[in-house]
């Protein structure tokens, strides 16, 4: 049976409750476009893994220089980097480490699928976390061009990163080939199909490492808000398709199922 089935019945009339996410692993990655991406509701669930003693890193594409306005990007991207890894300390995050592809500009291909299996290889995730690359993400809202890029990318570069005939080069660099990475995740999607239960102490982590961004935040004029209020609002509007009180939604890709086949 795979992991992924939904074994409990449905007795109240209505739709099941979409089952959690595994969580027999100890290894994650986020991946995201920007500096703030991972803090709109993942860092909650990173901060309930991180409590468990599971290990997780970040991978940020962009330093998001090009994210503050009334900022030079030489200034902003430095200042965003400051505020990424504060935001990550928040959750029991240590490494935090940038590919350095530009902001808003990042073109998927050949060079950004060889920086995320680099890093994939290096930390061996068995579980990565990203953004939507659809379109339309939750709400009917349209995504950004780097999200996009970036989301595609790291669903393709798991699976890269365990095939020796792409980027052979990495072997040069003492980077064996990772097959392990079992599950990839995509949070702001439509069309959920798993949820992480951040209510209490992950759902106030994650508060905090979104308030780690406050001078982005504040550069954002009449376009920011206030984190608590807007996460709190989020996980709880998520909860009830999970059945908790306060939920982080992933779409999930299940690249090493658990257990036989359906057909057997």
């Amino acid at each position: 049976m795979s992991s992924f089935e939904d074994t409990g019945g449905n007795t109240g009339g209505g739709p099941a409750p979409l089952p959690p996410l595994p969580e027999d692993w100890q290894r994650g990655m986020a991946i995201a476009a920007h500096p703030d991406d991972i803090e709109y509701g993942t860092a909650s669930a990173v901060a309930r893994w991180t409590a468990q003693g599971k290990s997780f890193s970040y991978l940020l594409a962009t330093r998001g220089e090009a994210g503050i306005d009334g900022m030079h990007p030489d200034q902003a991207g430095t200042l965003r980097e400051a505020e990424e890894r504060a935001g990550a300390r928040a959750v029991g995050v240590d490494v935090v480490e940038f590919l350095d592809h530009r902001d808003g500009v990042v073109e998927y291909g050949p060079a950004l699928r060889r920086d995320i299996v680099r890093a994939i290889r290096r930390h061996r995730p068995e579980v990565i976390v990203s953004g939507a690359f659809t379109v339309r993400m939750i709400g009917g809202l349209t995504n950004q061009a780097d999200h996009r890029v970036v989301g595609l990318a790291a669903l393709d570069a798991a699976r890269d990163a365990g095939n020796r005939w792409i980027f052979p080069e990495l072997a040069d660099e003492g980077l064996e080939p990772w097959g392990g990475v079992r599950l990839v995740c995509f949070a702001g999607t439509a069309e959920p199909t798993h949820g992480v239960d951040v209510t209490g102490d992950p759902l106030e982590r994650g508060i905090a490492s979104l308030a780690a961004h406050a001078e982005y935040t504040k550069g954002l004029g009449a376009n920011g808000f206030e984190p608590r209020p807007f996460l709190t609002w989020a996980a709880r509007t998520a909860g009830p398709a999970l059945g908790v009180e306060a939920a982080l939604l992933l779409d999930v890709h299940e690249l090493l199922p658990q257990g036989p086949p359906p057909w057997v």
